[in-house]
């Protein structure tokens, strides 16, 4: 039997499905014990092209006569319910048509039918083509009790505006809600103050607040995303008439691959750690596999370090993190001292937004979630040195079986008993060996106070000690098989992994290309560079601070040893660590190419989410169609500009492009626009100690690497380990996103090569052949005329 009409009670959760957005949404919450007016939903079955079936008005007559039953001289409201109404991506609010006050049968059937033909009125297919939907709308009627309304409103969860979530803003009128939803009437305002509800409005509504606060807070948690409720009160008593998400406030469509995360709230985002990381645009199945490890660490609700996407960049929810340590501490103050130590400073004048949670709540979700991280913490802390150790004979063991694969069934289980559980592994490596880095930072707050900036940076330049750093390693590997101590085969076998995209997967490795190495060694032969001198200059130079420190802090020379001895041991982990993370995630891109040959789509693999690639492997249905459009969006992210290092707030790369006075160091949507002249210095933070002038090229890619000439200042948007066969000819370097303790500040230490990064804007405000004069101890770059 087709099932035509169905009352709220009873709409089971796969005919919510096909009852549209309002019709699912109201049986749900009436399910779910909220108080809903009663009702039923005509469902699309119930009609034939444009007419009602007859067997499906006798259950409608049958419905309508039971609520009369129980409430006298009932009225409803009739309402549309499209399948894409009220959904994510649209509201279509008050596109369709709704019929209030109705009473006899007759003038059911009657708004039955204008309800069912508004969805050929021009204002819903003008709607539609905006939103690129199908105009065609499969649509179900909402037949509901009317209640008599002394207080009709509505309730934002959050500002759909700002997307703040420190209050929920609300609005009502007296009377019946069609004034205000029509504008017809003014309304009144007022705010229920997070994380308790506190009620800021007019008296006459505040035995009321505390009771849609409650309900308002529970829907939020349940759907999970801010919610546009439509309520009313009726003798007395508090009544939930509809409930939709804030189209506003979404992150995109992840079928499209339109993904901007700081659309969803007002938050704050950084990429000076994690940009430097991962500097591209990411393509699908690399930010849903980074996503899917993000989850695994992840403790404080809402918050993504290496996973925040906004237009295919990856950034870090700073605010989430901040809000979560005021909550549990009473104040911001550890917070900003932790946020300023990992990802820098936050620019003047700039604020934090704090989401308000509950301290309580907070602890409930986040205590299992520690006991689970410290869990795993400990474990991969303690097999550390073994895991390192055996990790590329397993990499190298996986790439081959994947590679002899010939069927999709043991595809998808090797990647489910063997490789997925690796990576896990491979990322609570890398995880863990991040902790060592906060020897190196301490250290070099302490040294800094003792003998200032440009001799604490000289005397950290060591930390490789007596061994060798992997981020050191692929510029002096080059070196060494110059000098033929390593063969060609050696290199590329230990350091083939590592390049300028790594944690791409779409992009291949320079272990893919025995071009790539020749082309560094014909670079390094053709300007005679030696890594390995220049690493016995900067020795030299790093004695001459020691014995500076020696004569000036006799009394803390064995104090001093023992701190760099633990800084270097954590440093070589640190860097070792995530050299085999980013070995053992190269092997998924093995594993990813073989899926796209057993399947036959391949290299659109990439345009697909790692659950795809299972259902995929499982000949489960996967919608391909939707791989174009995934790739022109792509596409259109990569030919942007990199964006500002910090983001506060809703950020719209395309309206930002326009703006001829943008900044890179960040973007503040709540602060406006102000013009005026920049000084002529830059500031950053101080990278590597030295103080160089010289000619600026500037370089977007280090692909452009054979246009920078010897002796030039290289200025980038960031740097990773890709970019260290270019570090030698460069004079200094100058990046616009970076910390202290990023990569290019690490491996100019190394090198003795000045650096200032996180200078936020360098790459606009400089252009090449500007000649600028750079102080790497002092973290300044003056533009010289």
């Amino acid at each position: 039997m087709i099932d035509m009409v169905k009352s709220f009670k009873e709409l089971t959760p796969e005919l919510q499905a096909i009852a549209g957005g309002k019709g699912g949404m109201l049986a749900r919450m009436y399910q779910g014990g909220y108080p809903v007016p009663e009702g039923f939903v005509v469902l699309p079955s119930a009609f034939q092209g444009e007419t009602l079936n007859n067997e499906a008005w006798d259950e409608i007559l049958h419905f309508l006569n039971k609520i009369r039953r129980n409430n006298e001289g009932a009225l409803f409201a009739v309402r549309s319910s499209a399948l894409s109404e009220d959904s994510v991506q649209a509201s279509f609010a008050g596109e369709f048509e709704t019929v209030l006050n109705v009473k006899t049968d007759d003038k059911v059937l009657e708004a039955i039918y204008t309800v069912l033909q508004s969805r050929q009125s021009e204002r819903v297919k003008v709607y539609s083509t905006v939103q690129g939907i199908d105009q065609s709308h499969q649509i179900a009627v909402v037949v509901q009790l009317m209640v008599p309304s002394e207080i009709s409103g509505v309730l934002f969860t959050a500002d759909p505006i700002t997307g703040s979530y420190t209050s929920m803003i609300g609005n009502y009128v007296h009377g019946l809600g069609e004034q205000l939803v029509s504008g017809e009437a003014n309304a009144q305002d007022f705010r229920l103050n997070r994380p308790k509800g506190k009620y800021d409005g007019p008296d006459e509504f505040k035995k009321y607040a505390d009771n849609l606060y409650q309900y308002a807070a529970k829907l939020e948690k349940e759907l999970g995303s801010s919610q546009d409720i439509e309520w009313a009160v009726a003798g007395g008593k508090l009544y939930l008439l509809q409930a939709r998400p804030i189209t506003t406030l979404t992150t995109g469509n992840l079928d499209t691959y339109e993904i901007n995360e700081s659309l969803a709230g007002d938050a704050l985002w950084v990429n000076t750690n994690v940009g430097e990381a991962i500097p591209d645009v990411v393509s699908p199945l690399t930010w849903s596999i980074v996503r899917s490890l993000d989850n695994e660490i992840s403790f404080v609700p809402g918050y993504y370090l290496w996973s925040g996407n906004i237009c295919g960049r990856i950034y870090s929810n700073i605010s989430q993190r901040l809000s979560a340590i005021t909550a549990l501490y009473g104040n911001a103050k550890i917070g900003f001292k932790i946020l300023g130590e990992i990802f820098g400073q936050v620019p003047e004048g700039l604020t934090i937004p704090v989401y308000p949670f509950s301290k309580m709540e907070l602890l409930k979700v986040i205590i299992p979630r520690i006991q689970y991280y410290l869990g795993n913490f400990k474990k991969i802390s303690k097999d550390m040195s073994r895991y390192i150790e055996r990790t590329p004979d397993w990499c190298s063991e996986t790439t081959e079986k994947i590679r002899k694969i010939n069927t999709k069934e043991e595809l998808l289980t090797l990647w489910k008993h063997e490789l997925e559980p690796y990576n896990t592994k491979a990322w609570w490596g890398l995880i863990a060996s991040g902790t060592k880095a906060v020897l190196a930072l301490t250290l070099s707050k302490k040294l800094t106070k003792l003998v200032g900036t440009e001799d604490a940076n000289t005397l950290l330049s060591n930390l490789r000690g007596d061994s060798e750093l992997e981020s050191l390693g692929p510029v002096i590997g080059i070196s060494k098989v110059i000098k033929e101590e390593m063969s060609r085969e050696k290199y590329l076998i230990k350091y083939g992994h590592r390049g300028p995209h790594e944690f791409e997967l779409s992009i291949p490795d320079p272990s893919e290309d025995r071009n790539w190495l020749e082309k560094q060694i014909e670079e390094f032969q053709e300007l005679n560079t030696d890594a390995e001198e220049l690493l016995k200059k900067q020795h030299i130079q790093y004695e001459a601070a020691w014995k500076r420190f020696q004569v000036r802090f006799p009394n803390k020379v064995k104090w001093l040893e023992k701190q760099m001895s633990k800084a270097s041991a954590g440093a070589r982990v640190r860097e070792a660590a995530r050299s085999e993370f980013v070995r053992v995630f190269r092997v998924i891109r093995t594993f990813a190419m073989k899926t796209g040959e057993l399947t036959g789509i391949g290299n659109d693999v990439f345009f697909l989410y790692m659950n795809e690639v299972e259902d995929l492997l499982a000949d489960r249905d996967v919608k391909l169609m939707h791989i174009p459009v995934r790739k022109e969006n792509y596409e259109k992210y990569k030919a942007l500009p990199p964006f500002p290092s910090v983001i506060r707030g809703r950020f719209n790369p395309l309206e930002w492009i326009k703006d001829p006075n943008r900044r890179m160091d960040f973007y503040d949507s709540t602060m406006p626009i102000v013009n005026g002249s920049e000084s002529e210095m830059l500031k950053g933070f101080a990278g590597a100690a030295g103080r160089v002038e010289g000619t600026v090229r500037i370089l977007a890619a280090p692909e452009e690497g054979e246009t920078l000439r010897p002796g030039e200042i290289l200025v980038a948007t960031t740097t990773n380990v890709g970019w260290t066969p270019l570090f030698p000819k460069a004079a200094a370097v100058i990046t616009d996103v970076g910390a202290p303790l990023s990569h290019a500040a690490i491996v100019a230490r190394e090198l003795g090569i000045p650096a200032v990064v996180g200078c936020g804007n360098a790459t606009l405000r400089l252009k090449t052949g500007d000649r600028v004069l750079v102080d790497g101890g002092q973290g300044t770059v003056l533009i010289l005329e």
